[in-house]
């Protein structure tokens, strides 16, 4: 019987075939199914544990091949996740789509391999949503999808604060911790927008009620709420009742689009533009101002594109986000979100850059679904907890690495005379 050779085993024939898939040298080392191993000696390992992991890469062999495979748990990682996500984004991001894949040169392998056949069926917690682009049960359905996945899973992820937005992290201290960066935005939010006592606040997409607590118990203000996600007006309504507070705040599933009350003396939108989507901006834009008295301030807090090179209303290639995480996001960059909304009559005074801010918080969640993985996968699926860890690494590299920032632009409705109202200088709220 002839002896195996190094360069015959399932993992060398693995790596061949992938590095003809993705038109690029692997920078990590694999280990197969039947525990052979090729690749660079000391590099992070990538583990594939079934063959259905290489058929959905033969298939859509791009970020969404290799992220259904990681979902389903047919492939995992051994070591760093963050050493393995930065060797692989820029093949990643690169990647060849199925038409330029030459079939011919892998399929020979891939018989041997055993890996042929049809397209395997996406994990469970793949979304497609059904509907006009951004019409409202469009908009339901996706927000539905990301946040409607259980309080109980968002509390080990968030920690106490229960705040899923960038942090404003103000001390290095070994004490200070996510919980006092979440205080801390929440606080340069309030001053930004200038609250003041029994003033009337709107929080676009509140989430589970952070700032609108927040701004109610610290700056005594009247504040509406309004979300379209069942699970979290459920989980803000008793928060705001244990705190005493349901005389100042309420809390609405409602769509920003069917707001009809107001005017309000401040808005603050955080973290919600980004589903908005670029064809309706405008629209979403107009509303705010429309909502706002002249003098009142709006603080729109969004993740931007950065560098993109096509624009934000390119949707060829399905991407990871798209299909688990954010289905319809789209992010434009801080200056088309700034002419959207001069374009809307607002003028605006303050653009202020949290990029390297949300890279430590999206790391400041990965360490605590890591620390809490057990419960975090009795709380929902191994499959959720695997896109959340997936999901949240890479953005904070993605953040690290200046591929995407975030930016909390401060804008005022101007009254007739053109008096804003504004502070002369920043230290009013940047103190």
């Amino acid at each position: 019987m002839p002896t195996r050779t190094p360069t015959d085993t399932t993992a060398h024939r693995l790596k061949g075939l992938l590095e003809t898939l993705l038109q690029t040298p692997l920078p990590v080392r694999l280990r197969a199914w039947d525990d052979s191993e090729a690749g660079p000696a000391g590099a992070p390992v990538v583990v594939v544990r079934h063959r259905r992991a290489l058929r959905r890469l033969v298939w859509q062999p791009n970020q969404l091949g290799l992220a259904r495979a990681y979902v389903a748990g047919e492939m995992d990682v051994e070591g760093d996740l963050y050493d393995v996500l930065a060797r692989l984004a820029p093949l990643l991001w690169r990647a060849p789509g199925v038409k330029d894949v030459p079939l011919r040169s892998v399929m020979g392998e891939a018989v041997r391999l055993g890996i042929v056949g049809s397209n395997p069926k996406p994990p469970a917690e793949e979304m497609t949503v059904s509907g006009a682009r951004h019409s409202r049960s469009r908009d339901r359905q996706a927000i539905s999808h990301h946040y409607d996945v259980g309080n109980d899973f968002y509390r080990l992820v968030l920690g106490e604060s229960m705040v899923y937005s960038c942090a404003y992290w103000t001390s290095d201290d070994p004490g200070y911790g996510l919980a006092d960066a979440q205080r801390d935005k929440l606080d340069l939010i309030c001053r930004k927008l200038g609250l003041r006592p029994g003033e009337h606040l709107l929080d676009v997409g509140c989430g589970w009620g952070g700032l609108a607590i927040h701004a109610a118990r610290e700056y005594g203000v009247h504040v509406v709420g309004i979300t379209l996600s069942t699970e979290q007006a459920e989980f803000a309504r008793k928060r705001v009742a244990a705190a005493g507070l349901s005389h100042q705040v309420e809390i609405r599933v409602q769509d920003y689009r069917d707001l009809d009350d107001g005017p309000f003396d401040a808005i603050a939108s955080v973290g919600m533009a980004e589903h908005v989507g670029a064809g309706p901006y405008r629209d979403y834009a107009s509303i705010l101002y429309g909502r706002l008295k002249p003098g009142g301030r709006l603080l729109n807090h969004q993740i931007s594109a950065l560098h993109p090179a096509t624009g934000p209303g390119d949707h060829k290639q399905r991407s990871f986000i798209d299909a688990y995480v954010f289905p319809d996001g789209e992010l434009a960059p801080a200056g088309t979100t700034v002419t959207l909304l001069e374009e809307a009559g607002f003028e605006v005074r303050d653009v202020h850059a949290l990029r390297e801010h949300y890279a430590r918080t999206l790391r400041a969640w990965v360490a605590n679904l890591e620390s809490e993985w057990s419960a975090a996968v009795n709380v929902t699926t191994p499959g959720r907890a695997r896109v959340w860890r997936l999901y949240m690494a890479a953005s904070a590299l993605a953040f690290e690495r200046s591929h995407i920032g975030v930016n909390q632009i401060l804008a005022v409705r101007t009254h007739r005379d053109g008096a804003s109202g504004m502070p002369a200088t920043r230290s009013g709220y940047l103190a």
